[in-house]
């Protein structure tokens, strides 16, 4: 089924290089130069976390990967939020989350976790939402609005928007049409180029976008999932997609394919005037030899 043939255009507005992935490897000056009343925010995805330290994924140790992702976000500081944007545990423990919600509660910035389709999600609010980390549906920074909903179906790779969620969503975005607003989910709402990926997205994605189209505050729509970097533009709104803290999968493949890059975080500068700046850090090289002929995992 094509969900997709009704929808607006979506311009590419980022190659998919390794020379553009690494050009700015662990600048620290991303944030340099911002307008007065800019938030400055990081964005990490899908870290498969394990209830043992020692859980790996394709052969790299997920966990000390998250740990030098969020020192490359340390480098960064200070920041005004993170955005987890899905897949936090791979197996769906408590202690999973447990070690996840230290890691991030060290940070002291205000965070924002979302589930993806690995996750418990009633299992990751009870671990995960206190003091700064948070599991919540929408929140407010100055003249920002960030709303987070939940895409995923139980026992499901893909995504879908309940009636409630979508509720949520345009609820959120009336009751706060004087503020620019990021969209925040786990599952892609448009095509990424990679048939298998695709076949994973959002399932309703008509339902969704009859709603940000009308609401015109809406300036960027942020996914995780994908494990690659994607930017595009869809009737003047930001589609952003970010690589994984762990593995990553190559990009424009028919098939599952794992892509050597290092891992990543994104990092977004969410300006008064409703602009968005963003860029992808990477580590320098990967903390582990992946499997790279993988078919899957």
């Amino acid at each position: 089924m094509n969900y997709y043939s009704k929808q607006a255009p979506i311009i590419l507005i980022t190659e998919m290089s390794r020379f553009r992935a690494h050009k700015h490897d662990m600048d620290s000056r991303v944030f340099a130069n911002l307008p007065p009343g800019s938030l400055r925010v990081v964005q990490v995805t899908d870290p498969h976390l394990h209830a043992n330290p020692s859980g790996c994924l394709l052969g790299l140790n997920t966990l000390e990967s998250f740990d030098r992702i969020l020192d490359t976000a340390r480098t960064l500081a200070p920041l005004d939020m993170i955005l987890v944007t899905g897949d936090l545990v791979h197996d769906g423990s408590p202690v999973g989350y447990a070690h996840l919600r230290k890691r991030l509660a060290a940070l002291q910035t205000p965070t924002y976790c979302i589930a993806g389709n690995h996750d418990q999600p009633a299992v990751m609010r009870s671990v995960v939402h206190r003091g700064k980390v948070q599991v919540v549906t929408s929140a407010q920074h100055r003249g920002w609005s960030l709303v987070f909903l939940n895409s995923t179906l139980p026992d499901n790779d893909g995504g879908h928007l309940s009636d409630q969620e979508l509720e949520n969503l345009a609820n959120s975005l009336q009751a706060h049409r004087d503020k620019h607003t990021l969209v925040c989910l786990h599952h892609h709402p448009v095509p990424v180029g990679s048939a298998w990926m695709d076949t994973m997205a959002l399932d309703n994605p008509e339902r969704f976008f009859d709603i940000i189209d009308q609401h015109p505050q809406v300036r960027g729509i942020l996914w995780g999932h994908i494990h690659q970097e994607f930017e595009a533009e869809r009737k003047g709104v930001r589609l952003i997609a970010s690589p994984s803290t762990c593995i990553q999968f190559a990009p424009g493949q028919d098939e599952f394919g794992v892509d050597p890059l290092p891992p990543g975080l994104r990092w977004l500068a969410l300006l008064p005037d409703g602009r968005i700046r963003t860029g992808v850090q990477r580590l320098a090289v990967c903390p582990a030899e992946i499997d790279l002929r993988s078919a899957g995992y």
